[in-house]
Order: structure tokens, then C-alpha cells, then sequence
């Protein structure tokens, strides 16, 4: 070797270093850029709220908060996850909540990398996975999901994460199953989760007569999801009885369904049919489109392709929710991520869906104050629906790409001879 030529261990940090610098400085731009739009965090102001109620005895859902009066709208174990908001004035809050959003979409990228290239995490590719983890957070922080998050100061990040960590774990871990358990105790809809595991790992151990990773998973889930909730059954009775008999079925007070920040399935129809109250025909969308989504996603998991299960069940929960606010899109970056490393087209077929979740379109048309989306014009309604529209093409096209896959291994199969058995002679006893 030249003595003027950099050896390996000196050259390969750079591309690292590089990587990092372009994460310090997106973020930082983010930051900026944050504040000079006057973000107000409101939604960390009323999980503040909440925790002061609880401190101080109240009533949790009859807790009013900021100058939109939000009221509380998760189980009561929130409340208790949100007490080390009180311990610190406002601003440092809002600070430490950027901040620590900002670490979460760190951790969210290199999680997705991790789920679709487990190899990724091996100690020999640890620094390409830091290195990749670094220059997809720089790009991915500013789409819209991400940007919306920071602005209220949501906690969407944090499931997403907790979620993805627990279906990361190597095999037979112990530890599986803690994160989907406790995000379900906080917010009820990761609890989807836990029937992919359940149903996945009942197929799997039929087929197989042994315990999976799917099966323990799911188990220990319901397990912590239980346990967390029936704590707060003794501890918060009061709260516990009135979260469980009637706030969880007041999807109202959340928000009125036809808002375009609802990007479920919910908001889409009550755009489109010009009412706050879509009833029987979102319920049958949910249950027709949520149920073929969700037998994707099963036979993903059952043929040992996990990144694709997931992502099909986090946008299926997203789908079939009454309300999916546009910030709850996070999940975007891992669906991102697989169409990238999975698409032969790659690059286009993945700009167009960054587009969709880059371009803040469903922001273009008419939204509050005086409930505008009830009276959207067709373009508008195609503008405010672009995330379900968007989540519905990568169903169909992964539905299409199962049906072709599968009709030349049933041609082929159809070609394989028929073995004929000779006849036997039977011998009598």
C-alpha cells in the first residue's frame, strides 16, 4: 500500500461522518423552520393537562384543555405515561418534545432498515446501517406526517417505535410483545398488531406443531396490554369505568369525521357523502377493505415476510380507524423504506408515494373554520383523501403482484405428472 493512500480503517468513517452532518443539519433547518412557522404544540399541552389532572385528583374526561378545549381521549395509563411532562416549566417541555421526536425519527428509520434488512443489523453492518439510518432521517423528517407530529407535539412517533422494536428482536426474545402491549394500553389502535401476531402465529403452529416468535409475541402483548390496563382498573377506577363504558365509543369528541386532517377511511366517506356521520357505509368499508387487507397481511407473515406484514396492518389500522388524523402517517417512512428496497421500479414508483406524503396537498383545499369539507367539489375531495388513496394502491398493487406470483406456481404445479399408484394386493388378516 502507498504510504499516501488512506488506509481502511481511516477511510471508511468519512462517508459516516458526512452521513451524520446532513442529519445535524436537516434537523437543525427543521428546527428552525418549526419555529419560525409558530408551531403552538397543542397536543402536548393537553397530555400535560392530562397529567395535572391526575395529580390533582380530577376527573380525567371531563378535563378540558387550550384554547381549542380538547378533551382527553386515551385510556387513563396516558395520563400516567404523560406525569414527567409536569416536572418541567412549559418551554423546556416543548423544547424537550422537539428534541425528542426529532431522536424518534432516528430510531424509527434505522428500525425500518432493521425490518427490511434484518442483515443490516449484524455487528460486520453497523455502520452501513448508521450510515443509511442518518441520510434517510435528514429527507424523511420533512414530510408531512412527520412535520405535523413535531407541530402538536404528538406521540405517534413513540408508538411507531415501540411497535417496531418489539418486531425487531432477534428470536426468542423475552422482551418481544412489551412494546405493542404497552402502545395498546396508551392508544388502542396498535392493538391490530397484535391480531397479525396472534393469527400468524396460530397458522404457523398448526403448520409447524411448535411455539413461534408470532405466537410469544402476541401472547406477551395481551399479556402486558392486560395487566397495564387492569392496574389502572384498581388504581383509576373511576376513570377506568368511564373510558371503557363510554369515552372509547364517543369517536366525536376526538373530532368531527369529515375534517381532511382524517385521513381514514371514516373521513373520506363523509367528505364524499357531505355528512359528519358516513354510519353503516364506513362500517362496511372498514370491515370489506380492513379484512382483505389484513389476509395480505397473514399470508406475508405466514410466508416469512415481515416488513410486508407489518406495514399492510399499520396502514390497514390506519384505514379502518374512525379517526386517523394526518400526523398518525408516520408509518409512511417504513412503507417508504420497503417500497424502495422491494420495487423493481424503485425510484419511481417510491418518489410518486413520497410525493404523496411530501407535498402537505390534503393542506390545499378548504379546511376550518365552518366545516368547509362538507361541501368539497370533486377535486377537493380527491386532494383531502390522497393519503387513503395512496395507502390503496399499495394494497392493490401488492394484491396484484400475489396474484401473479401465484398463477405460474399453479401452472406449474398443474404440470408436475401425477404419480399412479400400482394396485396392491391386500392381504387378509
Amino acid at each position: 500500500m502507498s504510504p499516501s493512500a488512506p488506509s481502511p480503517s481511516r477511510a471508511r468513517p468519512w462517508p459516516l461522518v458526512a452521513a451524520a452532518a446532513a442529519c445535524l443539519i436537516s434537523f437543525a433547518a427543521f428546527w428552525v423552520a418549526q419555529r419560525a412557522a409558530h408551531v403552538n404544540m397543542l397536543d402536548v399541552m393537553v397530555y400535560r393537562a392530562e397529567a395535572e389532572t391526575l395529580r390533582a385528583g380530577g376527573d380525567l374526561y371531563a378535563m378540558r384543555a387550550t384554547s381549542a378545549n380538547l378533551a382527553m381521549t386515551y385510556p387513563p395509563f396516558a395520563a400516567v405515561l404523560f406525569l414527567p411532562l409536569t416536572l418541567v416549566g412549559v418551554p423546556l417541555m416543548r423544547t424537550l418534545s422537539t428534541a425528542g421526536n426529532l431522536l424518534l425519527v432516528v430510531a424509527l428509520v434505522q428500525l425500518s432498515l432493521q425490518l427490511v434488512r434484518p442483515v443490516l443489523a449484524s455487528p460486520a453492518r453497523r455502520a452501513d446501517l448508521w450510515r443509511t439510518t442518518l441520510w434517510v432521517a435528514a429527507v424523511v423528517v420533512w414530510c408531512e406526517p412527520v412535520w405535523t407530529t413535531l407541530r402538536y407535539g404528538q406521540i405517534n412517533l413513540l408508538v411507531a417505535v415501540a411497535v417496531l422494536w418489539d418486531l425487531t428482536r432477534r428470536e426468542g426474545s423475552r422482551w418481544a410483545g412489551l412494546g405493542i402491549g404497552l402502545a395498546t394500553a396508551v392508544k388502542l389502535t396498535p392493538g391490530l398488531f397484535v391480531v397479525l401476531l396472534l393469527v400468524a402465529g396460530v397458522l404457523l403452529w398448526r403448520r409447524d406443531r411448535g411455539v413461534n416468535q408470532w405466537l410469544r409475541t402476541a401472547l406477551t402483548a395481551t399479556g402486558v396490554f392486560l395487566v397495564t390496563t387492569l392496574a389502572m382498573v384498581v388504581a383509576l377506577p373511576a376513570d377506568s369505568k368511564t373510558f371503557w363504558t363510554r369515552t372509547l365509543f364517543e369517536t366525536g369528541r376526538v373530532g368531527h369525521a369529515e375534517e381532511t386532517a382524517n385521513q381514514s377511511l371514516s373521513g373520506v366517506l363523509a367528505r364524499l357523502m357531505h355528512t359528519d356521520a358516513p354510519g353503516l357505509w364506513w362500517l362496511a368499508a372498514a370491515v370489506l377493505l380492513g379484512g382483505a387487507a389484513m389476509v395480505l397481511a397473514v399470508r406475508a407473515a405466514v410466508r416469512g415476510d415481515k416488513a410486508v406484514a407489518v406495514v399492510v396492518t399499520a396502514f390497514t389500522a390506519l384505514m379502518v380507524s374512525p379517526i386517523s388524523w394526518s400526523h398518525h402517517w408516520v408509518w409512511c417512512v417504513p412503507l417508504l423504506i420497503l417500497l424502495y428496497d422491494r420495487h423493481a421500479r424503485a425510484w419511481p414508483v417510491t418518489g410518486v408515494v413520497a410525493v404523496a406524503f411530501a407535498s402537505f396537498a390534503l393542506w390545499w383545499v378548504p379546511h376550518d373554520p365552518g366545516r368547509p369539507e362538507l361541501d368539497q367539489n370533486a377535486g377537493q375531495m380527491l386532494l383531502s383523501a390522497v393519503y387513503p388513496l395512496t395507502a390503496t394502491a399499495v394494497f392493490a398493487g401488492y394484491a396484484l403482484t400475489v396474484w401473479r406470483t401465484r398463477r405460474p406456481e399453479a401452472a406449474e404445479a398443474s404440470r408436475e405428472p401425477v404419480a399412479v399408484r400400482e394396485p396392491q394386493a391386500v392381504a387378509k388378516e
